[in-house]
């Protein structure tokens, strides 16, 4: 098999990244999700508890608080942000140097937009499928659930947008979108993978 990065987007509950372990198992290649935190931690001498805790999540400080007693606790949020999304674009562009790979978020598909060997998927699922799928992982309500993934999306929106100036799960950004729910983990993983085929990256 040629080299190819898959790179899947995924709101939160949509089975994501039982998606992109899927499509790993089956093409016999790495999945990196939080192994890019381990990474980020080993390459930058920070612990992985602090990657852990900015994960996908953007600070933003208000500029009204600009001359208040929290100025410089939001300046040094803002400061570790982007030198944290720095060395992370690092290690994922070092993981796509080096073969074939599924890379989970962390913006992954605009970090990599200048290669031409990329796939680029957003994984979707209906909100009551995603509500379902939460409350009984996580052992909660459906409404603790909703509550969950609206703030969960909405931090990935963020962090995404800010990070890429594009739009997070926005058709156009993405090579394929799919709807999870339709045809399950494995078949939604098997229709990412011919989708592949047929585009010519995978022979």
């Amino acid at each position: 098999m040629k080299k190819i990065i898959i790179n899947i987007g995924r709101q939160y509950g949509s089975g994501g990244k039982q998606v992109a372990m899927e499509i790993g198992r089956k093409l016999g290649i790495d999945v990196y999700d939080h192994e890019i935190l381990l990474k980020s931690a080993e390459k930058s001498g920070f612990s992985q508890d602090f990657f852990e805790k900015k994960d996908e999540k953007k600070s933003f400080f208000n500029l009204s608080t600009v001359f208040s007693s929290q100025t410089f606790g939001n300046s040094q949020n803002y400061i570790e942000d982007d030198a944290l999304f720095r060395i992370q674009s690092s290690v994922i562009t070092d993981i796509a140097s080096r073969g074939s790979a599924v890379i989970v978020g962390r913006c992954a598909d605009y970090i990599l937009r200048d290669c031409d060997f990329t796939l680029d998927v957003f994984v979707t699922a209906p909100e009551k499928i995603r509500c379902e799928r939460v409350s009984e992982r996580m052992n909660i309500t459906l409404e603790k659930a909703a509550e969950k993934i609206l703030k969960e999306d909405k931090e990935r929106e963020n962090y995404y947008n800010y990070f890429t100036f594009g739009h997070w799960g926005v058709a156009s950004n993405y090579d394929l979108c799919v709807d999870s729910s339709i045809l399950g983990i494995e078949g939604t993983a098997d229709y990412i993978i011919d989708f592949a085929r047929r585009g010519g990256l995978i022979k």
